[in-house]
């Protein structure tokens, strides 16, 4: 995908990838409902994506197309990266060995962006409680085989980044922390969400939950 490509463009055809590598991902138990709505992932994954700036989008669009040619799927990664929490030794016997490794500088790095996101996400929470009540539960210590956390679905999901990718999307959270006020990208992902479905502001969506 070259730079010619529009943000917008750019961002539907992620989506679009990662839905069509979302299909291909099997789930214990058969096949989830959510592989079927696809307007719901596309609303979910578009307000995520509609946060990144363009170098970091075209960045994880190499990645889904260099996934293809590896024969990886990065989404099936993700969920078996969670697996490490959720059933850690189903993860050890059937996950960890078929995934690429990350280095112990890389594993600190992301704890240090997934650090800063929990906070950020905590701080949505309590000023949104019930937008908040509607997200997945917040920490890992909160995982359950049937359950997964805020935080072990990033950290399954920065473990598929590249490195490229990766350097990128920790250099956006740091500059996002170092600004004043900062800038919460929980926040600005669930305010694309709610006006992808129709409101406003985040302040009209709490006010319609019930």
């Amino acid at each position: 995908m070259g730079s010619e490509i529009t943000d917008e463009a750019l961002r539907e055809a992620i989506v679009r990838h990662e839905w069509n590598q979302f299909q291909d991902t099997n789930n214990e138990g058969g096949r989830a409902a959510c592989q079927g709505n696809w307007p719901v992932f596309h609303q979910m994954r578009s307000a995520q994506f509609r946060t990144w700036q363009h170098d970091l989008l075209a960045s994880y669009a190499r990645d889904l197309d260099d996934a293809d040619h590896e024969g990886r799927n990065l989404i099936t990664e993700k969920y078996g990266r969670m697996m490490t929490s959720t059933a850690p030794e189903e993860y050890a016997r059937n996950i960890k060995p078929y995934i690429p490794a990350l280095s112990p500088d890389r594993i600190s790095r992301q704890e240090q962006v997934i650090a800063q996101q929990v906070a950020w996400a905590a701080d949505f929470r309590a000023r949104y409680p019930k937008l908040g009540q509607a997200m997945r539960v917040l920490t890992t210590s909160e995982d359950t085989s049937a359950v997964t956390s805020f935080e072990t679905y990033l950290r399954g999901e920065l473990g598929t980044y590249s490195e490229a990718t990766f350097r990128l999307y920790e250099s956006m959270i740091r500059e996002r922390a170092e600004v004043s006020p900062q800038r919460n990208i929980t926040e600005e992902t669930l305010l694309h969400t709610v006006r992808l479905g129709g409101f406003d502001s985040l302040a009209e969506a709490e006010d319609a939950q019930r």
